[in-house]
């Protein structure tokens, strides 16, 4: 008794100090402060997308040294037994002569050596290509991930600054129909100053409503992106001054289309092709191989004696095989892997066009975008201060109500559109520094 009550402390001491291990690995895969660096972090290890590209690059590297092994000798062992139920017969003079025994079994150790075959010298030539254009496919998998997770973090600050604005702004209008209603009770303003304030604060209340719906779905989009559990919070971080510091960008840089991924990618695509018209070349030349065996055979009529006796023999030789006609079948395909390596240049003529649309149009928006957020950022500090002023002059009888509206509107559209700009000037610039082959990860 005492040794199984001493056996159940000993095991509830160790869930207990296992438990805070599991709650601290819990902690550890969520995010507490989700700034976007944290976020693109947290993309670039969890996300699906990228997990299956680095288990690619795994499978390729096995699958290069899978190919690579047919240099090393091929050492194989067969074991062999046959019962004769009738013996094999042969006639030598007119008679039937049966020759062999009931019982054989042999086993045989088989050897070859591989001196030239084109699959093997392929694989040995285009090992490091391969390997390349793993690890590039995955670069671009990890740089479409930085790119759409950054632009997603971005949907959802935008949204939040909307929530942010919709309900200063209800504090903002409740006070002004608080306002309204004691000029209305006064006397001093009639019920239309009354009804208008009450107008403006369900819309803003809708709105707001609308926009924190939507930031649901946004958070969802966020956290399909980056691989992150669909029940736990995510706290979103920002300052706004640092990303309004992250704004400028040199518009004078020039892309280097050999350094863009995607070239790179259809230039290594280009080497395993050349590589793929020395293979169908190779077709000409023969195959070699060295080959040996050794082998021990055992001959009897009974099989309880079969083993007693081993006759062994051996061999080893070499095998040189060389096609000598084909229907031209070699010189087609030689012809086929040329015109596709041909393709692959006229590929990379498509490609560089493509990539300098995609420098120029990102290149516009940036600029359109960085305009309209210069010109935004000084039409929120004046509609703020034309709202005050307004405000003021209807508190003291001087402005209607209708002015006090239209200075709110004015004040809430150019601040959600200020917020707008900034993210949409800050997705532009991710789109250049796409376009530059920039993105970090």
């Amino acid at each position: 008794m005492v040794s199984i009550l001493q056996k159940s402390i000993a095991c509830l001491g160790v869930m207990l100090l296992a438990l805070p291990i599991q709650m601290q690995a819990q902690t550890d895969s969520l995010l507490q402060h989700a700034t976007l660096e944290r976020v693109v972090n947290f993309a670039l290890k969890h996300q699906p997308a990228v997990q299956q590209a680095l288990l690619d690059q795994e499978i390729t590297e096995r699958a290069i040294k899978g190919k690579l092994a047919d240099w090393y000798p091929q050492i194989n062992f067969v074991f062999n037994y046959q019962h004769n139920f009738e013996l094999p017969v042969n006639i030598i003079g007119g008679n039937e002569v049966r020759f062999g025994v009931d019982h054989t079994s042999a086993t045989q150790f088989n050897a070859t050596q591989t001196i030239f075959n084109r699959d093997v010298l392929l694989a040995g030539k285009t090992a490091s290509q391969v390997r390349l254009q793993s690890s590039q496919v995955a670069a671009r998998t990890k740089i479409d991930v930085v790119v759409n997770v950054t632009k997603a973090f971005y949907d959802v600050l935008a949204t939040l600054q909307q929530i942010k604005i919709g309900e200063e702004d209800i504090i903002r209008l409740k006070r002004s129909l608080k306002d309204a209603s004691s000029q209305y009770a006064a006397g001093v303003a009639d019920k239309t100053d009354y009804k208008r304030a009450t107008i403006l604060l369900r819309n803003s209340e809708a709105n707001l409503k609308s926009n924190q719906e939507a930031l649901k779905y946004k958070h969802a989009v966020l956290k399909t992106l980056i691989g992150y559990p669909d029940n736990a919070p995510l706290n979103i971080v920002y300052d706004s001054l640092q990303m309004e510091n992250e704004v400028a960008l040199d518009t004078l840089q020039l892309p280097d289309y050999t350094q863009h991924i995607d070239y790179q990618i259809l230039y290594t695509q280009k080497e395993l092709q050349a590589a793929n018209v020395s293979y169908s070349k190779w077709s000409y030349l023969p195959s070699a191989n060295l080959f040996g065996s050794y082998n021990f055979n055992f001959l009897n009529n009974s099989f309880n004696e079969l083993y007693n006796t081993r006759i062994p023999n051996s061999y080893a030789g070499v095998t040189l095989s060389l096609p000598l006609f084909q229907g031209n079948k070699r010189n087609l395909k030689v012809q086929e892997q040329t015109l596709g390596l041909k393709r692959i240049d006229w590929d990379l003529v498509n490609l560089q066009s493509k990539l300098t649309t995609e420098y120029t149009r990102a290149m516009a928006s940036y600029k359109s975008s960085l305009a309209s957020y210069l010109a935004l950022q000084e039409n929120v500090a004046l509609a703020r201060e034309v709202y005050d002023v307004i405000q003021l002059q209807y508190k003291n009888g001087v402005r209607a109500y209708l002015d006090v509206t239209i200075a709110e509107t004015d004040l809430r559209s150019a601040r959600i559109s200020y917020f707008n700009a900034l993210y949409q000037v800050l997705a532009s610039k991710l789109d250049v520094q796409k376009a530059l082959n920039q993105i970090k990860f």
